[in-house]
């Protein structure tokens, strides 16, 4: 029943991506649908309220200082809200203001569509930041992904222009059109699930048994942490945010009650990636090309959500030898949910640049772990966020027709446009920022010391020496604690936002290193993607000749695949070596 659920999964994903995808395409064209009639008026309110005029096209260096400045205004906003929440409304848990290192993550966590989370929603946000500065940023940092890779498809189709759109129209329509509809249905039909929505102070039950505190003392009540729950969880999916309103995110029964909504999550994850795939071959008037992305797309995820399937439910063989009824590893996974739905959501929330989950990364095998930090690894292009995998797809498919230009001695051409040296440094850069940043941040981490304590006694290795601010976090010595380390600066050095858990990231160190990387991670992207776009937009289009590469055909897919699987192998391998390559030789008895 489980490998069912999952090709039902892919059959219904493939499905609604084709309708969805040519709606997007007349929404970022600014072309009339169904919807126009109901949400225009909103659309132009918009427009004059901001003295937008949507008419007015941009070069792609306006483009870019317009996406950044916007959303570090929003950054701004998400820190201050932090700090003074305690002095705010629509806080019925009296939460106090959150910890100036801890604000700045989050804030540039929630700003670049990363979400990666150092807090517990419940026991550190107040309803208004929940909805204020975390939710308006779900909104606005997916559409700001849209708008960018929007403004690449312009630049890919365009003949001799100088401007690639306007991205405060490609903002809003985004937002008005596509994200928030599709979050207003999914979030009703999440209420109707049981998903908590109200602003209801949280709630009281008695215990049927007593407990004790960690004084001794009894406890005989137990409080329920509630708030408005399924607005955000709707969007967090559909944007490929993440961050969960409760600590345990999408493994609370609160966040994710039902089989429906588990499936409908993680269908949301995906959804929006794999329609813009079609929005992409529809925008570029050549269907073909968009299919051919969503293709190696999917057999990507495949790549790596089968081996994850089948390690967690071979599980770890000293099981065998304690005599228990089955060697698959359940543990850190709800039982409501099964390890086949647990291995989905772990691989599809990597793919994409989601970070929510559904069950316990940290306690995955060796192998079952390593297949969604690698998908982070790839680069967040398997699906990846939203607007930001797809561009970042199509950086590869540069890379991967001036790979094949080499080998015929032709220049590289994709889709009529011909790709020279600029195009490959930005390109370079796209897929290169990513991984210096996850290595040099895992190295940081590893030899930055701690500060010597004043009792000489904490922070203290054997012999005392002072251990490093990533040793220090470790929940677990050796191998695997440098697999939750790495696995920390994957997610956040790819915008992904979720972690093994068992690493202790919540503290000023980590805090400021991941906000930075985080910000960078996005930012320094979007503009080598931003100024690919306004490059290939000033181009002619060349006429396909005899050495012309076709970009639609499974052999450019399988070629586009290899790319991406060779440049993350090169790169990641060693640091893998070390982490669950170890845990696994010692799992299975082997010399190490």
């Amino acid at each position: 029943m489980g490998w069912l659920q999952i090709a039902l999964y892919f059959v219904v994903l493939l499905l609604c991506a084709k309708p969805l995808g040519l709606f997007m395409a007349k929404v970022l064209e600014g072309q009339p649908t169904w919807l126009s009639r109901l949400l225009g008026p909103l659309e132009r309110l918009i427009y004059r309220l901001s003295g937008i005029k949507p008419d007015t096209e941009q070069s792609w260096k306006t483009y870019a200082v317009a996406a950044i400045l916007f959303n570090l205004v929003g950054m701004l906003a998400v820190y201050a809200l932090q700090r003074v929440q305690g002095c705010l409304p629509l806080n019925p848990a009296g939460m106090a203001g959150v910890a100036p290192d801890s604000s700045f993550n989050t804030a540039s966590s929630f700003a670049t569509n990363t979400n990666w989370q150092g807090y517990g929603g419940e026991s550190t946000m107040s309803y208004l930041t929940q909805m204020l500065a975390l939710g308006v940023q779900n909104f606005v940092s997916a559409a700001t992904g849209i708008a960018v890779v929007v403004a690449l498809i312009r630049g890919i189709r365009a003949r001799e222009a100088s401007a690639i759109g306007n991205f405060w129209a490609d903002l809003t329509r985004s937002t008005v059109y596509i994200l928030l509809p599709l979050s207003l249905l999914l979030s009703i039909v999440f209420v109707s699930q049981g998903m908590v929505q109200t602003f209801q102070p949280f709630a009281k039950a008695q215990l049927v048994q007593a407990a004790k505190d960690t004084d001794g003392k009894p406890v005989i009540e137990q409080t329920i942490a509630l708030g408005p729950v399924a607005s955000q969880v709707a969007i967090k999916q559909l944007g490929t945010n993440g961050g969960g309103f409760f600590n345990v995110n999408s493994a609370h029964p609160f966040e994710n009650p039902t089989p429906l909504t588990n499936f409908l999550s993680v269908l949301a994850i995906l959804l929006i990636p794999a329609a813009l795939c079609v929005t992409f071959g529809e925008m570029v008037k050549d269907r073909r090309q968009g299919w051919a992305v969503l293709a190696a797309m999917t057999a990507l995820l495949l790549i790596f959500l089968v081996p994850c399937i089948m390690a967690e439910k071979s599980g770890n063989p000293a099981f065998k030898s304690l005599g228990l009824a089955t060697t698959a590893n359940w543990e850190g996974k709800e039982a409501r949910l099964g390890i086949e739905n647990s291995a989905l959501w772990a691989t599809t929330t990597t793919a994409a640049s989601n970070g929510s989950v559904n069950a316990m990364h940290d306690s995955f095998t060796p192998v079952g772990g390593l297949m969604p930090m690698v998908l982070m690894q790839l680069g967040e292009v398997v699906f990846g966020g939203v607007g930001s995998g797809l561009y970042g797809m199509l950086v590869f498919a540069i890379v991967t027709v001036f790979v094949a230009g080499l080998m015929v001695g032709r220049t590289p051409e994709y889709l009529g446009k011909k790709i020279e040296a600029f195009e490959m440094k930005m390109a370079s850069l796209v897929i290169l920022i990513p991984c210096c940043l996850v290595l040099i941040c895992t190295a940081l981490a590893l030899v930055w010391p701690t500060s010597p304590p004043p009792s000489g006694e904490e922070g203290l290795g054997a012999g005392g020496t002072i251990v490093s601010q990533g040793v220090k976090g470790m929940a677990n010595p050796g191998p695997h604690g440098f697999s939750e380390l790495l696995y920390a600066y994957s997610s956040m050095g790819n915008n992904n936002g979720s972690a093994f858990a068992g690493f202790s990231a919540n503290v000023p160190f980590h805090n400021f290193l991941g906000g930075i990387a985080m910000w960078l991670s996005r930012f320094w992207l979007m503009v080598p993607v931003l100024a690919i776009a306004g490059s290939l937009a000033r181009k002619k289009v060349v006429p396909a000749g005899p050495g012309t590469l076709p970009t639609h055909t499974m052999l450019f897919v399988v070629m586009l695949c290899s790319v991406v699987l060779i440049v993350a192998g090169l790169t990641f391998v060693p640091a893998l070596v070390l982490g669950p390559g170890i845990e696994q030789l010692r799992m299975s008895g082997g010399r190490h």
